[in-house]
């Protein structure tokens, strides 16, 4: 899992961006799961974010089947030295320019985002993977040590996006990642998320579709740069028009809408109750003792009116606490994100108060007269 530690988290003095929180380097309330949760209540467009974790972990399954064929080929390397083909020759040439492939979290393939020697790496895994998609396998020279690896053509289920995609859970027997198992991803996606009229089918655009359909199908490819252009263009969607909102609603405040929209019933009810309380005590005249009564109401609607204008309890976030659906809570663990809320809490707290003080002065001190 692409993960920083602790330390680097308290150093980020900043908001996350979307890559980070894409890249499970983020902490409650910022990360992955809030993320997912928001874009399934609140943007109703998880499908965008499901294909971007289906396409990472096509990458991933990739990734680790070019790694395990390159250990595999360097355990059998006496026996294709012994052979001397030309095959075995560009097999090992192939596997060696690739390196040791990295199973970090993969990422968007814009410039802007990543490092250069990563997406020179995927570049190269692609180029690979094409290749031996055109039928020169380098499974073909390992003899029976490949040879013997059945895959299953069933489609696996999407790993849970809160895991690293572990790619020891194969279909295959003894734990191994095979090119059907790419092959099958690849189709996944494809006819879950961009056919037309797919189960869950995302809008992109047309000739973005097209071309993919056409990779897959038409040329037989099932390396991650089929995917590359759709996995930019729904990263950058999400960015604009998802992300900002994702943060004005966890970073800025802790409720969900369901929860600031019961407050502001709460506040109106209890403002109600008030005022009925506080006209009463004045046009009957009642001592000012009584009037003290009616702080509890306006205490009360001051503080649920606050909340709800500022989207953010002030005692739960004092408290630590944010809520990822309604009347469920979970700890604030993003240090910066923590200090945010603490100074939100405080200063919606104090024009609770103010407030309150204002609305309680008004009708404790006026002059009473009977009606």
């Amino acid at each position: 899992m692409a993960t920083e530690s602790l330390s680097e988290i308290e150093r980020r003095n900043r908001l996350p961006t979307l890559f980070e929180v894409l890249s499970r380097r983020t902490l409650a309330p910022v990360d992955l799961f809030s993320f997912y949760i928001y874009m399934r209540d609140q943007q109703r467009s998880v499908d965008y974010l499901d294909f971007w974790l289906d396409v990472s972990q096509h990458m991933s399954l990739c990734r680790h089947y070019v790694r395990e064929l390159r250990r595999s080929v360097l355990v059998a390397t006496p026996e294709l030295e012994k052979a001397g083909s030309k095959r075995s020759s560009t097999v090992l040439e192939n596997l060696e320019n690739l390196g040791d492939i990295s199973l970090g979290e993969p990422g968007p393939s814009g410039v802007h985002n990543r490092h250069s020697e990563e997406k020179d790496a995927d570049q190269r895994l692609s180029a690979f993977l094409r290749l031996e998609g055109q039928g020169h396998s380098p499974q073909g020279s390992l003899g029976s040590q490949s040879a013997g690896r059945v895959s299953s053509n069933e489609q696996r289920p999407r790993q849970s996006f809160m895991t690293t995609p572990d790619p020891n859970d194969s279909t295959s027997p003894g734990h191994t990642v095979t090119r059907a198992d790419i092959r099958a991803s690849a189709e996944k996606i494809l006819y879950t998320y961009l056919l037309p009229g797919s189960e869950r089918e995302i809008i992109l655009p047309e000739n973005m579709v097209n071309n993919c359909i056409n990779m897959i199908e038409d040329d037989g490819r099932d390396d991650p740069e089929v995917f590359d252009s759709a996995k930019d263009y729904v990263f950058q969607a999400m960015e604009r028009d998802a992300f900002p909102g994702f943060l004005q609603a966890k970073a800025l405040g802790n409720l969900v809408p369901l929860s600031i929209v019961a407050r502001l019933a709460f506040a109106l009810a209890s403002f109600g109750g008030g005022f009925w309380g506080a006209f009463y005590v004045v046009l009957s005249d009642k001592p000012r003792h009584i009037r003290c009564w009616v702080i509890l109401p306006f205490v009360v609607a001051s503080y649920f009116l606050a909340s709800y204008q500022y989207k953010i309890d002030p005692a739960m976030a004092l408290a630590g606490y944010s809520e990822y659906t309604f009347m469920n809570w979970t700890r604030i663990q993003e240090p910066y994100v923590r200090r945010l809320l603490n100074k939100r809490a405080l200063a919606t707290l104090f024009i609770a108060i103010l407030l309150a003080v204002a609305l309680c002065v008004l009708f404790i001190f006026v002059p009473g007269t009977m009606l």
